[in-house]
């Protein structure tokens, strides 16, 4: 690329950091956009909750989206990615895998996160498929299936009201010692919801679909479905003078604005907030370009 200087740089090329190129390139502002073609959902065959697009798949909706927003002249796409990202004195720096340096006035994490995945045997290759994260998404599809969810304490407790709503057979694995409450684990069995402690050794599996699970104790359950609360790590490393400020919960700090702690840094998507959702993503991309726009006009005015 000729052009290493821009308004905007946005970090990930998916549904947030598209819908909030689409804001700045129809205000006119050079934007890059870089992006790996790693996102946390390509194996999830289908996509839900997101109107005019229910039900496609979530490849299929990313390049809808990138098809309009390369209609604009003001755009770039780089293809990499981004190993270190800096503040300067005119703005940021963002380095590629490539060594390949850009420059930008402002910049967009629309990075998403990375899931990481515990050390049960076919949990990585069901995961977004029959293992999933969000009954929003996908609990449609199978509900009132025998379903689990495999999570522990105050999260395994809210997320079992969640899906209790989605199907009556239903199944709690804390995959070793419960940390629920007396209280809770009450509750779960008024509901009839339950609880299983043994320590799961694999997954057994089709294609990615559910067949059974089995415990380090011989034991097997078999289930379509197995929600699954699990931990995750930010996509982009910083540098010092970018330490932005995280949640309790590991995701990046922001105001109503999409505004990082960092001034100029702003952030969207999954990396922001445990909605992952498309519908999600969109919107606050959107509004997250709106804002840095505002921001570069009141600057130049």
């Amino acid at each position: 690329m000729h052009n290493k200087n821009f308004d905007v740089i946005i970090i990930g090329g998916s549904y947030a950091g598209l819908s909030a190129g689409m804001s700045l390139v129809r205000s006119l502002r050079n934007v890059l956009i870089i992006d790996e073609g790693k996102p946390c959902n390509r194996q999830t065959p289908h996509s839900h909750n997101f109107v005019t697009h229910d039900g496609k798949t979530p490849k299929e909706i990313a390049a809808l989206a990138k098809a309009d927003v390369e209609q604009y002249k003001t755009v770039d796409f780089f293809d990499g990615k981004v190993v270190k990202l800096m503040k300067n004195t005119d703005g940021f720096e963002a380095e590629v895998s490539s060594c390949e340096k850009f420059y930008a006035k402002k910049i967009i994490l629309a990075s998403g996160v990375k899931d990481i995945m515990p050390d049960i045997t076919g949990f990585a290759e069901c995961w977004g498929i029959s293992v999933i994260h969000c009954p929003y998404c996908h609990g449609y599809e199978v509900k009132n299936e025998v379903t689990g969810i495999l999570a522990d304490g105050d999260i395994a407790f809210e997320f079992s009201k969640l899906v209790f709503n989605m199907t009556q057979k239903l199944t709690l694995f804390t995959n070793g010692k419960s940390t629920l409450s007396k209280e809770q684990i009450k509750k779960l069995k008024d509901h009839e919801i339950n609880l299983n402690e043994d320590e799961m050794d694999r997954i057994e599996h089709e294609n990615g679909q559910i067949q059974k699970v089995v415990f380090k104790n011989g034991n097997t359950v078999a289930l379509k479905a197995l929600y699954a609360k699990i931990p995750f790590k930010q996509n982009v490393e910083v540098s010092e003078s970018l330490n932005y400020e995280l949640t309790e919960y590991g995701f990046i700090k922001v105001d109503f604005m999409q505004k990082t702690t960092v001034p100029g840094l702003f952030a969207c998507g999954d990396n922001v907030t445990m909605m992952r959702s498309v519908a999600s993503a969109v919107a606050q991309g959107n509004l997250a370009g709106a804002m840095v726009n505002k921001e570069l006009s009141e600057e130049e005015f």
